[in-house]
């Protein structure tokens, strides 16, 4: 244990709970190999004399009990078991998180898609007001942020059954609006309401998936988001046709709304607040599951134990900061998604009709490329930093397109705004994605998740204000905003990131080529004194000196 780190294990043993005990002070003898462990009822650990820390449990990873208990009836996973498990898992968590994932996006985007319909004359809405309806959204989001404490002192199903069921009403309010203020109002909430619910799927999607995994079903994951585009189109271009005496825009929050209540009912039976609880796993799965991810990612699942200590290292991580930046410069490109339709429109000659089958092949396009960023990852571990810059250059192209294809020229305008749009999508997930799995400690992981959504939340707040409607119908300013700071700027944070977490890796592999790989500390359990690594303490990636950042 280094000395930075013991200081740091120091500090947070002075509060009044003394959770924390430093095992070379006065109250433990040191813990080392030789006849001093024995003495101590331990088992022999080759740690070269170094000292060891005592931890009470808990400070432990909340799988401990579980698998003290169960870990030693389980026999070790075979490659068949394992290869079916890993499938099991990925079919289930990724299904159901991008279900959600995919109402989210579909309630976000309604005051788009009902923009084309009569909602902006049933409340007097202008290009301005719409604006400022989105950046409400996100101040509201960002105030939500302040919810994630509750993601980490309370059970995980029951704050995300707690959210769909509030974001449900709050849709079904939507209804109810006859002036702007009211869409203020309701964004505002829906911004609040939601703000916890893409963390908290991607920190359930971390207790399943290795991180590999989980960075490789990121895409596909968001295809989602992405695809939500094509099937929110169909259900638009179907209530064109409807005839009823019900506003267009009303039926369509109605069935958006309605599709939400039915996955809110799923979430409250099904959802797992971590692997020990997932009703998907029998006690045999559940156990496999908790080894596999602990071995791949040496951290721990989750800690409902908020460590202050663990938050000021976030702040002073540098890569925590890179991330922020990404998503601060990234996201001014945000409101892309929602002006898609509006934009349409603008270019001319396209119907309401025309504008939903265009979307639909957007969506799609969008989608297919999500699959295929997924299938390269499973294939190729270490590789999303790159990943990053190479899907960010579509939406680099399509947008110089746009400020230089000469207007009038409908069809390539189309193309352009078509590649434009969605496809971003694919970075911004990867890079959301590597920030949880790039870090360990779950306060940590906490903490990091708050700091880039406040940050994607300011450049989501700032991008609306880009599309002015003084600048109709081409809106110059916001493109190239959009192709300096968001795919050209961004996507190099990206290889900065992959820079200096490679550095890391060389010094970490060099140490554990030379002394291997050895416990971290002991866990004290009725009296008894149990060798634990890593994983199970819940350190941080900086204490941690044997985790390892994918790249």
């Amino acid at each position: 244990m280094s000395e930075k780190n013991e200081h740091i294990q120091s500090d947070e043993s002075t509060d009044s709970e003394k959770d924390l005990i430093i095992v070379n002070n006065d109250a433990t003898k040191v813990i080392s190999s030789g006849s001093t462990s024995q003495e101590n009822g331990l088992s022999d650990i080759d740690s070269d004399n170094a000292s060891y820390q005592l931890f009470s449990s808990r400070d432990a990873d909340v799988t401990f009990a579980f698998m003290e208990k169960y870990d030693k009836e389980v026999p070790l996973i075979t490659p068949k078991q394992e290869k079916h498990l890993r499938k099991k898992v990925a079919w289930i968590v990724v299904t159901l998180t991008g279900t959600i994932d995919f109402l989210l996006y579909s309630d976000k985007a309604t005051l788009s898609y009902a923009s084309i319909f009569e909602l902006w004359k049933d409340t007097h809405l202008t290009q301005n007001r719409y604006n400022d309806a989105n950046t409400l959204f996100y101040v509201g989001y960002i105030i939500g942020l302040l919810n994630l404490f509750w993601v980490q002192k309370f059970p995980i199903r029951r704050v995300m059954a707690f959210m769909c069921t509030t974001w449900t009403i709050i849709i079904f309010l939507h209804c109810t609006a006859y002036n702007y203020q009211g869409i203020y109002a309701l964004r505002f909430f829906l911004g609040f309401v939601e703000a916890i619910a893409v963390p908290t799927l991607n920190i359930t999607m971390n207790q399943f998936l290795t991180p590999n995994e989980k960075n490789a079903y990121a895409p596909l994951f968001y295809s989602s988001c992405i695809g939500c585009g094509v099937f929110v189109s169909l259900i638009a271009y179907g209530i064109l046709h409807a005839h009823s005496t019900v506003h267009t825009w009303k039926l369509f929050m109605i069935i958006i709304g309605g599709m939400t209540l039915l996955t809110t009912l799923v979430v409250y039976y099904i959802y797992p607040s971590n692997p020990t609880d997932a009703k998907f796993l029998n006690h045999k799965e559940r156990v496999w599951v908790i080894r596999r991810i602990q071995k791949a990612s040496n951290s721990s699942i989750e800690q409902k134990r908020i460590k202050k200590y663990q938050v000021i290292e976030t702040l002073k991580d540098p890569i925590s900061w890179l991330f922020c930046a990404f998503f601060l410069l990234q996201q001014l490109a945000n409101n892309l998604t929602y002006m898609q339709n509006i934009l349409f429109e603008n270019i001319g000659q396209i119907s309401n009709l025309d504008t939903t089958i265009v979307s639909i092949a957007s969506g799609g396009f969008a989608s297919v490329c999500a699959l295929i960023a997924t299938v390269f990852l499973l294939y190729h571990k270490n590789f999303t930093a790159f990943s990053v810059v190479f899907w960010s250059l579509p939406s680099f192209a399509a947008c110089i397109a746009m400020v230089s294809i000469p207007w009038g020229n409908n069809i390539a305008l189309l193309a352009m705004l078509c590649l434009a749009s969605p496809i971003f999508g694919i970075p911004w997930i990867l890079m959301f994605s590597w920030s949880i799995t790039s870090c360990a400690g779950y306060t940590k992981r906490i903490t990091r998740n708050g700091m880039v959504m406040f940050w994607y939340c300011i450049a989501n707040i700032i991008s609306p204000q880009l599309w002015q409607g003084r600048d109709a119908p081409r809106f110059v300013p916001a493109w190239i905003v959009q192709i300096v700071l968001s795919f050209f700027l961004a996507p190099s944070l990206a290889l900065v990131i992959w820079y200096i977490l490679r550095r890391r890796n060389i010094e970490r592999l060099r140490k554990l080529e030379k002394n291997g790989k050895n416990a971290k500390g002991y866990i004290e359990v009725d009296g008894e004194n149990i060798a634990v690594d890593g994983a199970q303490l819940d350190l941080t990636d900086l204490e941690n000196d044997q985790f390892i950042y994918p790249l």
